[in-house]
């Protein structure tokens, strides 16, 4: 195994987050030294690791596991009738990617994307199901639980698949799913439910009931539900001030509120206001929203941010993992085109529009191999976060091809 690079973190707040938003650099922040080396605990694999220092708030010292890493990929074994081709599929023979994680009796279970080569639009997407009793080795079950199939979704979800889950669950245990709908030229972030990870009922698109049904035919996905991440493991949605909340998108952050867990209002901006930065690509089809967590010229979420893992509350605020893509020409000219990595933000725990902190470097980046060549190179994608056995484990996908686990004391 081997550490993340530890690039010196400084903080974007205050005073130096008005000026970064505004395009100009604000005061350099004190840097901060690499904390003493720390033993994984024993049920990870043998190694030590120094713990990347930074500030208290952020989750910092993961270590790949590059022993078993990756620990998942494609495979021909499974194959199940496909409801929209009527034929048998190899659903997972391509690509397996993009996993979201559920710690239930005892076990890690992995939700996952996995493409076929089959189908109209040249692949597809369908989300499969996995459980581990270490967090490492998975037992894959030979059909996938989440696809497209002859139902109310499948003008949203054919031919291009349902894909990237993020998993939480209520009070009561039942889960919600948050998952991309994309019918081959828009993405759409839809919901599902079930009571045990493997029958799903779909919902349909999450922006539904908002605004007149206004966001139903604009890009949106990567829903990142505000939640506690509890002592068993349990990743449970947090109401704020009678709210769910919500994190979304793809090109810059946006909010939305909920109070069920199944009809979402995206945040839109207050009367006078303006974005802070100039809006891009999908975002400029949505220039009404509020803007929660900007892109940043000159640096590694230059092109793009995009949410991670469950959004998770704690004491100090609600912490963000989030994904990032790079763009040379106006970003960090150290990394290559494309790049995504990882980095992390935090946001007020009493009003979530309001970013406190983030990291002003990633934590997370392109090294080895698998990450770096593959049906999108140089992608690290974060989707996956657990609390097991007295470890964290954060899983994701691999240059949109493999599945990695990355771990941390807990």
């Amino acid at each position: 195994m081997r550490t993340f690079s530890r690039p010196v973190y400084r903080l974007a707040s205050g005073l130096a987050l008005l000026a970064l938003l505004a395009g100009c650099g604000g005061p350099s922040q004190p840097t901060t030294e690499a904390a003493a080396p720390a033993a994984l605990p024993a049920a990870t694999p043998a190694t030590t690791s120094a713990v990347a220092a930074g500030p208290g708030w952020a989750l910092l010292g993961f270590v790949k596991a590059d022993s078993a890493n990756p620990i998942m990929g494609p495979s021909p074994a499974g194959k199940f009738t496909d409801p929209m081709l009527h034929r048998a599929v190899q659903w997972e023979e391509k690509d397996v990617f993009n996993p979201a994680v559920v710690v239930r009796d005892g076990k890690v279970y992995m939700l996952y994307r996995a493409e076929n080569k089959i189908g109209t639009f040249g692949k597809a997407s369908r989300i499969g199901l996995a459980s581990s009793s270490d967090g490492i080795h998975f037992t894959r079950e030979p059909a996938p639980v989440l696809y497209p199939a002859d139902d109310a979704q499948k003008k949203y979800e054919w031919p291009g698949g349902t894909e990237d889950p993020r998993v939480v669950e209520d009070d009561k245990g039942t889960y919600y799913m948050t998952y991309t709908a994309y019918d081959g030229k828009l993405a759409r972030l839809h919901v599902a439910t079930s009571p045990d990870l493997r029958h799903w009922t779909k919902y349909g698109n999450a922006f539904a009931q908002a605004a007149g049904g206004k966001y139903v035919d604009k890009w949106s996905k990567s829903g990142s539900i505000v939640s506690r991440y509890e002592p068993d493991g349990r990743i449970v949605a947090a109401k704020i001030k009678g709210k769910y909340w919500m994190y979304w998108g793809d090109a810059q952050l946006w909010a939305a509120t909920s109070d069920d867990l199944l009809h979402w209002t995206p945040i839109e901006m207050a009367a006078g206001e303006k974005p802070p930065v100039p809006l891009r690509a999908q975002a400029a089809t949505l220039p009404t929203l509020k803007v929660v967590l900007p892109t940043r010229a000159g640096k590694f979420d230059s092109d793009l941010v995009e949410s991670g893992p469950p959004a998770m509350l704690t004491d100090q605020g609600i912490r963000l993992i989030y994904n990032s893509r790079n763009e040379p020409s106006f970003g960090d000219k150290s990394l290559p085109v494309g790049t995504y990595s990882a980095a992390q933000a935090l946001f007020d725990k009493d009003d979530p529009t309001r970013l406190l902190q983030r990291l002003d470097t990633y934590f997370m980046r392109p090294e080895k191999a698998y990450e770096t060549t593959g049906q999108v190179n140089q992608v690290v994608f974060l989707e996956g976060l657990a609390h097991f056995k007295g470890k964290w484990l954060l899983y994701y996908g691999t240059a949109d091809s493999k599945i990695a686990v990355a771990t941390r004391p807990g």
